[in-house]
Parts: C-alpha cells; structure tokens; sequence
C-alpha cells in the first residue's frame, strides 16, 4: 500500500433527498491505496485545476459521488499537471517527465468519457493528494520546451473543453447559414472560463464576439483580449426560476426590466438580429433571457449546467426558429494531442497570475472562496508539489 497526505471528501448521510444533503467539507488526512499495475502510473501533482465538477461533488448536487462509488472517501481532483514517478513496462512515460491528466476513466466506443477519472470513476484516487495513480493512458506529456509555464498548461482543461464545444456549435450553425459572413453574426456567451476559451475561437474565426462579466476586472480583461464586455450589473434581476416562476409584482417586474435590458444590449451588438451562437453554460436561471436573445436559425450550446440542470422552452417556437440546442460534455479521447498542439502552436492559452494559485495547505481556504464566489480568476489553480 502506499499512503499519502490529501484532502479527502467523506460521504454524506444516506436516504437522504437531493435538497436535504449537507454540503461537504475536505479534510485533510492521510489516505492509502495500492500500488500501480502494469497499465498504472505513479504520479506526483504539480498543479491542479479547481473544476465545476469539484463544487458538484462537495454540494453533493446532482449526486453523492461517494455513495455512487460505494466509497466512505474520495479524493477529488481530475485536471492538472503531474510529474511521472514510475510507469509499468506496457508505458512509454519516462521518469520525471510532465503530463497533462485526461479525465477518461472510462470511454464510450467512439472515445467520449462515460465516467470521470477522481469524480464519478470508482477506485479512482484525484490529485488533490501528495502522489496518486492513474492509468498511463491518462497522461498526455507536454510538448518538449514549450514556451509556457506549467501553470498555463494546468489550466487547460477549460479551453480542452471549450475547442470541442466549439467545434460541434460551429458546424451545427453552418450547416443552417452556408457561405454566411460570421462577421455580421454574434457570438454571446454568459462568464466563466471555459466561454471565455470559446469565445476567443469565435473571435478567430471572424464572429463578433460578446461576454458577460460583473466586476472591473473582468470587464478589464475582457476588453483587452478584443471581446466586447458586458457588465451584469446592469439586468441585476435576470435570473429566473422556471420551476417556481414569481408572482409577486414588484419582483415580476424588476425581472422585465432587467431582461429588456439585456435583451436592448445584444440586440445593439447584433444589429438586432439576436445571438448567432449563445454559450450558456449557467442553465436553468439564465435559460429563458438566453432563447429569447436567440437568433432565427440561432444555436445554444453548453458544455455544463452550473446554476440548474432542468430547463424548459416551448418546442414549436424552437422549431419555428430553427433553433438548434448543443450538448457536449468535456473532449473526445482521440482530440487530446490535437488540441494540445493547437494552443502550442497559436498561443490560445490562458495568462495565469502566480500570485493567486492556492498552496496545498490552502486547498480548504480555495473551496470555501470558489463557492463564495470570491475567486476572480477564470482558472483557479492549487499548487501540491514543489517544480
């Protein structure tokens, strides 16, 4: 066995309801596991990535992974940069080099992930500890003397995602507008990293580009990286529950404000035309604001469902519309090095600030700063091991 120090999720109480479960809390504890097989690695992270799928876990919301796994811990911890410790004979990884970690625990015939390494994936230990193991096949090296630090590479998990999204929404959109000039058309998409990602392959295929971002800072970032920042704080009462819609009228109404007002802003970035293509990837409270900024002939894509996995809309106006609805989850297996030498060789890869990655001994401070909403990074990372 080998033991190691990590932070730990223990499970939740059982026969519980979804909105009953008490959120998690990591802990930090010694945790064991066997040593790797022939096809196994043993790995030491360097950095890894603080993803949607770690707050899904410690909210337990949609699932307790613990239970699912019918395990009492888990380590979480899917996407970051490791450095090789040992392989087994059937590997070509040699000691010390750098990978990359692809979160495919297990894949569908086609190379798309059914389950996730560190997540939902059983018997499967994260890189929120010292050293953990993985299968060999999981590692992608870095391309040799890159021209970026680790800590841009280990924030690549958003734009992995963000290039296959893309690619799908991209050719569902041209397949309804052939030969249409994408510079008259918009690309909206609320915050977050990976719409970011996103958003820059739709500036360099030559769309107008659009994003939402509530504090200075953002709104600064997105302004020097050429796409048109729209400050949220402007429709403050766009969020909308479809299940429990409002009824009182002065909420009713700070809603139609806030909507009209966003609905007045893309229609004068879009020369009211509405969104060619709307990356939204916050779900059920932004949903309605978001098919209703919906170009004829429009496409709504997402990777993910941060705020609300259920959502609703009236199918004969979305077919009227021909408006097409895109759903991908991470990348395909077979893409990785493709989309890895795609960043090397166009510099598409985020600036990372060293002063805001997040020491190991910090993790629990991270957890609680991400779900307050206080981090200001699009990609907050935590350092385990010294480079």
């Amino acid at each position: 066995m080998i033991h190691t120090d990590a932070w730990v999720l223990h499970a939740g109480p059982k026969d519980v309801g979804t909105q009953d479960r008490p959120p998690g809390i990591l802990h930090r504890a010694s945790h064991s596991f066997t040593a790797p097989g022939e096809r196994e690695a043993l790995v030491e992270p360097l950095y890894g990535s603080w993803e949607a799928n770690i707050e899904h876990a410690l909210s337990r919301r949609p699932i307790d992974v613990c239970h699912l796994r019918d395990e009492e811990t888990v380590v979480l911890g899917n996407l970051g940069i490791v450095r090789v410790l040992g392989a087994g004979p059937s590997s070509s990884l040699g000691e010390g080099q750098i990978c990359m970690v692809m979160p495919f625990a297990k894949r569908d015939p086609y190379g798309y992930a059914e389950l996730i390494y560190a997540y939902d994936a059983p018997r499967t230990v994260g890189l929120l500890a010292r050293r953990t193991k993985m299968a060999a096949d999981l590692l992608l090296p870095l391309p040799d003397d890159s021209r970026f630090s680790l800590p841009q590479w280990a924030a690549y998990a958003r734009y992995f995602t963000a290039w296959d999204n893309w690619q799908v929404a991209h050719r569902c959109w041209s397949a309804q507008m052939r030969d249409e000039d994408p510079g008259g058309h918009l690309v909206f998409g609320w915050g977050g990293g990976v719409v970011l990602a996103e958003l820059l392959l739709a500036k360099r295929a030559g769309f107008r580009v659009a994003m939402t971002a509530g504090s200075d800072g953002r709104l600064a970032e997105l302004t020097g990286l050429g796409i048109t920042a729209v400050d949220r704080r402007l429709f403050p009462h766009l969020a909308h529950d479809p299940e429990h819609p409002p009824t009182d009228p002065a909420e009713v109404a700070r809603y139609r404000t806030s909507e009209k007002e966003f609905l007045k802003t893309v229609d004068a970035l879009s020369d009211g035309a509405g969104a060619a293509i709307f990356v939204d990837n916050i779900g059920a409270p932004l949903y309605k604001a978001t098919i209703k900024a919906l170009a004829r002939q429009g496409v709504v894509t997402t990777v993910g469902w941060k705020e609300g996995m259920r959502t609703f809309h009236l199918r004969a106006s979305e077919c009227i519309n021909r408006h097409l609805h895109v759903n991908t989850h991470v990348w395909r297996y077979a893409d990785c090095a493709t989309i890895r030498d795609f960043q090397e060789d166009t510099g598409w890869i985020p600036s990372v600030d060293p002063a805001g990655i997040y020491e190991f001994d910090e993790v629990g401070q991270l957890a609680a700063d991400y779900s307050a909403g206080k981090i200001d990074s699009y990609f907050p990372l935590y350092r385990v091991n010294p480079t």
